[in-house]
């Protein structure tokens, strides 16, 4: 049996320290593995369960990337599971997003994943064994008008986790990518963006999920132990991309009449606060 199918796993977790990420880490603590949780503070959050320990890294820092396969070469001698976890939330229609709010997003959202991929994958390859583990969205198969940055570069981490499936399978290397709905958790927080009413509908469809991000976790788990390419992990995902597949035009009546809702809320808003032809550098 590989390292990676049993507990006592060496896992390395980003964006642990709130969240998605933070319930991931508490899920595997609980099944004994060892964890290492990542995320931009200098010091520990006060909550790490046993068995856990903290590295601050910066998903965008190719440094910090280097800096943590070398603790955790050094720590543990190599790395069951990668967790690349670490992300922001953003929305907004496409005249308002901003370059760089484009280049904000990618740089966190599918650049951080790539510096993950590609810091750890050597490492595996010598092992023989490991799993990659990629957090990107429902929205990465299904695409809501007015969220284009958004589903762009998670749509992106799926196609590298599909690429990554094939590509290192050879070397004993497992690959999923994780692609939840909607639920309660303080990504909202996180919005950025240069369209306020968009923004306000997001937050408001994630604060009024049922869903928390432990229900999450322990969906992603149950998924890695059945070794799913792509882990969906509610019943809204799972509808929704059986609807694209399966039902086209209901599918696209649906998203329409999304759109046609944005575009209700602006007029009963008045127009943005921002100037869309403003800051396209």
């Amino acid at each position: 049996m590989s390292p990676e199918n049993r507990s006592g796993r060496r896992v390395l977790v980003t964006g642990g320290a709130s969240g998605l990420g933070a319930a991931l880490v508490a899920a595997f603590a609980a099944r004994g593995d060892r964890v290492i949780a990542t995320d931009l503070a200098e010091h520990a959050p006060g909550n790490l369960p046993e068995r856990t320990d903290y590295l601050r890294l910066d998903v965008t820092s190719d440094d910090d990337w280097a800096a943590a396969l070398t603790h955790v070469e050094d720590t543990w001698g190599g790395l069951d599971v990668l967790v690349n976890n670490a992300g922001v939330a953003a929305g907004g229609r496409i005249e308002f997003l901003t370059m760089d709010d484009w280049r904000g997003i990618t740089e966190i959202n599918l650049f951080g994943v790539v510096r993950g991929c590609r810091t750890f994958t050597p490492l595996f390859k010598r092992q023989g064994s490991g799993y990659i583990v990629n957090t990107a969205s429902v929205a990465g198969l299904i695409h809501p008008p007015s969220m284009s940055s958004y589903n762009a570069v998670k749509a992106a981490v799926v196609a590298l986790s599909e690429t990554l499936q094939h590509e290192l399978a050879p070397y004993g290397v497992t690959t999923s990518v994780v692609c939840p709905s909607f639920f309660r958790t303080n990504l909202a927080s996180s919005l950025s963006g240069s369209d306020p009413v968009v923004e306000a509908s997001a937050i408001k469809l994630i604060n009024g999920s049922k869903l928390t991000a432990d229900d999450i976790a322990g969906q992603v788990l149950k998924g890695m132990d059945r070794r799913k390419p792509v882990i969906l992990t509610d019943r809204t995902g799972r509808l929704a991309l059986r609807t694209k597949r399966l039902l086209r035009p209901l599918y696209d009546r649906t998203m329409r009449r999304a759109a046609e809702g944005v575009r209700r809320r602006v007029e009963r808003n008045g127009p943005a606060t921002k100037n869309p032809t403003e800051n396209h550098a």
